[in-house]
């Protein structure tokens, strides 16, 4: 009986023992020192983070305008096209045939507005000259002068409508063929040759054109940061696919107008790109970053030796091996460092806090 509680004690001591080792090796393993760092000179740039994707604002969406069966289709997916270039035919017979009619009509009329100038001006030497008949009287040759005036407008209205009929026919031919509105490049084909197009059919689009040298960032800014955001000012893209990739762009509008995503208001903004960059696609997803405000060359400070309030920011320097509290004047901060505008100079050092450490640092 005495053995067993000899062990008992025993055991319950090791426990002890172990327990107060653990404690003191945690103890001593959180106890981490801070670090110190040089003030340096450097610049520091205040940004505002867009989210979106590129875009190709400027895409056609081409169509026949008329049914039938596609003659032709005159280019590949990918291929680069220029303005006023023809795409794509339907077979158009009864088309063709009645721009074919509608012109012989003009010409008709053109001579029969000819016929009918000449039949009034007959009509005018006739009444200058008294008649070429017996017993012509002058209230009958100004008859005639109205009859040959009337039938003469008659003839050139008629020539109008003749026109208006050709220029009708000639647009309905049009609606047969594709033509590109600009320069660009072929990004799909929906259709084939001998392929029918129904009426039904005429709303889906037959060959989308993409202009690639105009491209933008469409993105959304935070409620938070809009109102610092301004058109003209400059920002920097970096792209998923292009990881190497930094694109100088500049801030071309922000919406007045609010969207709810996920909760969240954030307002529409459209940056446009400088330069020409390769291999670039419409949709990849951007960020970007705007510059607010940028300093160069400034005093810094890493934000988390930063102690005390906003209106009465303090650091800690170590001089001498001492350390010593000292009041700042603060500047611009990109939300790492902060520009430091007295109270420090070059190559001063500052304690910055260790990770974990209580602090009254007001950027935390």
């Amino acid at each position: 009986m005495k053995k067993r509680r000899t062990l008992i004690i025993v055991i319950c001591l090791v426990c002890i023992g172990i327990v107060l080792g653990i404690v003191f090796t945690r103890g001593r393993g959180s106890e981490v020192t801070p670090t110190v760092v040089e003030v340096t000179r450097g610049n520091i740039v205040k940004t505002v983070f867009v989210d979106g994707n590129l875009e190709m604002p400027n895409k056609a969406y081409l169509s026949f305008g008329v049914t039938g069966t596609v003659t032709e289709v005159l280019v590949d997916e990918g291929n680069n096209v220029t303005r006023d270039q023809v795409l794509a035919r339907l077979d158009a017979p009864s088309l063709e045939s009645s721009v074919e009619m509608a012109e012989l009509q003009v010409k008709i009329a053109r001579e029969q507005v000819k016929a009918a100038l000449a039949q009034y001006e007959i009509a005018l030497i006739n009444l200058d000259e008294g008649g070429m008949l017996p017993g012509d009287s002058e209230e009958v040759l100004e008859l005639r002068v109205e009859m040959a005036k009337a039938s003469w407008e008659t003839a050139k209205l008629n020539l109008k409508i003749a026109e208006l009929n050709l220029e009708s026919a000639e647009l309905s031919l049009d609606k047969a063929v594709i033509v590109a509105p600009f320069d660009g490049v072929v990004a799909d084909i929906t259709i084939n040759e001998g392929k029918e197009i129904t009426a039904a059919a005429l709303a889906a689009p037959a060959i989308t054109l993409v202009d690639t040298s105009e491209i933008q960032m469409r993105g959304f800014v935070d409620e938070i940061d809009v109102a610092m955001v301004r058109v003209g000012q400059a920002a920097n893209i970096t792209l998923d696919a292009l990881s190497d990739e930094v694109l100088e762009g500049r801030v071309a509008f922000v919406s007045p107008t609010g969207t709810a995503r996920v909760g969240v208001v954030s307002y529409d903004t459209t940056i446009t790109l400088e330069g020409p960059v390769a291999n670039l696609k419409d949709g990849m997803t951007a960020i970007a970053e705007v510059v607010i405000e940028r300093r160069d060359d400034v005093l810094a400070i890493p934000n988390r030796a930063i102690r005390g309030t906003s209106a009465n920011p303090k650091v800690i320097v170590l001089v001498d091996g001492q350390e010593e509290e000292r009041e700042i004047t603060l500047g611009l901060s990109d939300g790492i460092n902060t520009e430091v505008l007295s109270g420090l100079e070059e190559g001063d050092k500052v304690v910055v806090p260790a990770s974990g450490r209580s602090s009254t640092n007001f950027f935390t």
